[in-house]
């Protein structure tokens, strides 16, 4: 649980912005949603209609079988975050900075294999302490794709 680490990082995607994404996320394959914060994961992904662990245990202790990671990792620790990312060597969908696409590490871990989906309209995020729902960061933010096997390495929502 990453709550502890810094304010900022206690943001959690709305439903809507999952919802963006639901049409490259597979059925048939088991997700992996493992950073906490309000829990609301499971409602939402159970709500589409995917199969989903979504638990309160520490993403860097603790691996489930899954076949897919989803998620909103938080910002304050996100170079750590791909590191394992890399290290798993699974197919991952995570919603982040915009910016981050221009950081010599994030390019360098993922130079290959990785999409990118931006939409046409920024997600909400609903911070954990102070539920102001529909918050939209002043930056963009991506979703982040590795090894999905998307049909365009850039898609446009």
């Amino acid at each position: 649980m990453f709550t502890d680490q810094n304010d900022t990082d206690n943001y959690s995607t709305d439903k809507m912005g999952w919802e963006m994404i639901k049409l490259f996320i597979p059925k048939d394959k088991v997700i992996w949603s493992p950073f906490y914060s309000d829990g609301n994961m499971k409602k939402y992904f159970d709500e589409m209609g995917f199969d989903i662990i979504h638990q309160d245990r520490d993403f860097f202790s603790y691996t489930p079988e899954y076949d897919i990671l989803i998620d909103n990792p938080s910002f304050s620790n996100i170079k750590e975050v791909c590191v394992k990312l890399k290290e798993l060597d699974k197919p991952f969908i995570i919603i982040a900075r915009s910016n981050l696409l221009l950081t010599k590490w994030f390019r360098r871990i993922f130079k290959e294999h990785l999409q990118v989906i931006i939409p046409d309209k920024s997600p909400t995020f609903t911070h954990l302490d102070k539920p102001k729902k529909g918050y939209v960061p002043p930056y963009g933010t991506f979703f982040y794709c590795y090894r999905m096997d998307l049909p365009k390495d850039l898609i446009f929502l």
